[in-house]
Order: C-alpha cells, then structure tokens, then sequence
C-alpha cells in the first residue's frame, strides 16, 4: 500500500518550472534624490529592508515576479512556485522581528477547526521562511495566496473615489461573516481585500513586466522598485480579511490606541477597555469617500483627542455616562454647534 500511495504520488506531482528571464534593461531610472515608497520610513534609512529583487529566487522555489505593495514593516510581491506552479504572494518583513505577531496570529488561524461560514473570507498562510540580507541580517517571509485590491485602494478605481451602495452592501455581509468568525476564536481583524479569482491577472502581470519593465531606483547598488497593480478582474471574489500584524486575541479587553487618528472609536480615545465593537466604527469611510471626524483642534495644533471628541459629541450626544465613568478622560471640551449626520451623509437617496 505505501509503495502504491509513493507511485501515485509521484504521477501527480508537476515537474519543476524553470525560472523566467527577466528584462536587464529597458526600465526608467527614478532620479536618487525622489523618495521612492518604502525610502520614505525611518526603516529604510536604518537598513532594515530586504533588498528583494525581481526574477531573484528565494527558498529554492518562489520566483519574484513583481513588487505589489509596502508598508513601515514590510514589502510584498508576486511570486511563482516553481515547484506547484502556483502564483503566491511574498509578505517580506523587516529585520527587527516585526513578523512574529503576526506569525503568531496565522498560527492560531491555522490551528482552528471550524465550519463557520466566516472562515472563507479570512486570509491563511501557506508557507513561511527566514533568510539573511547581504548585510547579514535575519529576515522573515510570510508565503500567502495573492489577493486583489484592498478597501483602502478599490474606491480609487471609481471615478467617485467611493464606494457604490450595492458594492458595500454586498461586501459588508462578507466582511461581517468574516468578522463574526475572528471574534468567534478571539481575534480582532485588520484589513480587509478581495478574492483575486481572475487567475489571468498574473500572467497579464508577468507580461507587463516583459513589456515595461518596472521603473526603479538603485541604492548601494540594490534596486528599489515601483509597486504594480493588477489589472480589473472579470469577476470579483470574496471579501478577504487580512494583514494580521496589529490583530490582537480578543479575549482579553484592551486600553491601548488601536486605531489612526480619525478612524479611533470613542472606547478607544476615551481609554475604555475594548473590544470587538471597534471593528466596526469606520464603515462610513467606504461609503462616503470622506471622513466622518477630523480632530483638528482650534488651536492650531493639527489632529487632537479632545477636538475629535467634541466633533463626535456634536454630531452624535454626549457619550452614557456608564463609559464615561469608565474611562480616563476628565478634561473638559468645547463642543461645536450645527453638526448632524443628516448634513454629513451625501450619497444615500430615498427618505430615512
């Protein structure tokens, strides 16, 4: 029987692609003193990135095919297996250990058994490896399946620069199974993209690369590459939660800012313990393509707590009196006069 299940094995399994060529030139040089992308962070100027380079094969298998994105912690692009023939993103983080947490999190994803409906719509890991820059740092690589745009960028491709209303509708149903099965095991969310089902968006990806080379620039003679988008899919898929690395288990309530300025939950600014309600405060953004609250104090001073709560406030009423006494705000605030969610809301139609 073993030597039936090798030999059955060994017809199923695809014979190794051999890595693609590349283009060496024909690309645009971005002049050295234009900041580009992940140069902007102070993790750059401290070397902390890895110097990912296209058509470059790490862990003996996945080839570097173009640069999808970055962020403070990381950059990511898409890469084939040559050995499954499967296209895979490549989540390459910094040298000062940032990937552990969210390491943590997908292992604790990986280990639950359930048949809740939510589970499709939250993103797994597939493989993970560690590997030293030239300069002799460890770095870490989260393997994942590729997805399409995330919430943050999918507006940006309707001339609104918003959210249709049968497209949030829709997606919000995905996003809160989603939620509903993170907070079922204890985990409180991120991000939020979209199935990438059109798998002729990575070779129309490939291709582009062949035939425009990605702009790029070269710093102690390592190239840094200008991120590349897909292409609009014939169909979109599911709602994906993802980018797990400001999760945290839910089990536990917390007290720490959670959340950028604007997008911060009144249990949050008011330093109430919290939990899963949050994840849910900043759904306006998707729909009306502006910010509900700003914080810009009178003062001058740009983005402050105490602005931002009277706008919330002015717009909403005073906070129960059971939160606030369960806070640690005690200071007083002005509050502004003529703010209503009826003024704030522009897209809706039909009467409330």
């Amino acid at each position: 029987m073993a030597f039936i299940l090798r030999w059955a094995q060994q017809l199923t399994r695809k014979t190794p692609l051999q890595p693609v060529r590349f283009p060496t030139t024909g690309f645009d040089i971005i002049p050295k003193l234009a900041l580009l992308e992940e140069e902007q962070f102070d993790e750059f100027k401290e070397g902390k990135y890895f110097p990912v380079q296209i058509g470059h094969v790490y862990a003996s298998k996945y080839q570097v095919l173009g640069k999808l994105g970055f962020g403070s912690t990381s950059t990511v692009w898409l890469a084939r297996d040559l050995e499954s023939h499967n296209h895979v993103t490549l989540k390459m983080y910094t040298s000062d250990n940032t990937h552990q947490h969210e390491f943590d999190i997908y292992e604790i994803i990986r280990k639950v058994k359930s048949s809740h409906p939510g589970r499709r719509h939250v993103r797994s890991a597939i493989d993970k490896f560690a590997l030293q820059s030239p300069a002799g740092k460890q770095h870490y690589c989260l393997v994942q399946t590729p997805l399409w745009d995330s919430w943050r960028d999918l507006p940006r491709r309707n001339p609104t620069n918003r959210f249709t209303e049968d497209l949030l509708k829709a997606g919000l149903w995905e996003l809160l199974l989603g939620l509903d099965y993170l907070h079922a095991e204890y985990i409180k969310a991120d991000n939020i993209h979209s199935e990438l089902v059109d798998k002729q968006l990575f070779e129309a990806f490939t291709e582009a690369e062949f035939e425009t080379p990605t702009p790029r620039k070269y710093i102690n003679g390592f190239p840094i590459y200008l991120s590349r988008k897909f292409g609009l899919p014939r169909e979109l898929g599911n709602v994906i939660l993802s980018d797990f690395g400001a999760a945290v288990r839910g089990d536990k309530r917390r007290n720490h800012d959670a959340q950028p300025n604007v997008y911060r939950s009144p249990e949050v600014m008011l330093k109430v313990p919290w939990s899963y309600p949050v994840d849910i405060w900043n759904i306006w953004d998707l729909f009306e393509g502006k910010h509900l609250f700003y914080g810009d104090d009178p003062s001058g001073e740009g983005y402050l707590t105490r602005a931002h709560l009277a706008e919330v406030t002015g717009m909403l009423g005073p906070p129960p009196l059971d939160l606030l006494q369960r806070g640690q705000w005690k200071a007083g605030i002005p509050i502004p006069e003529g703010l209503s969610l009826e003024a704030s809301e522009e897209n809706l139609e039909g009467a409330l």
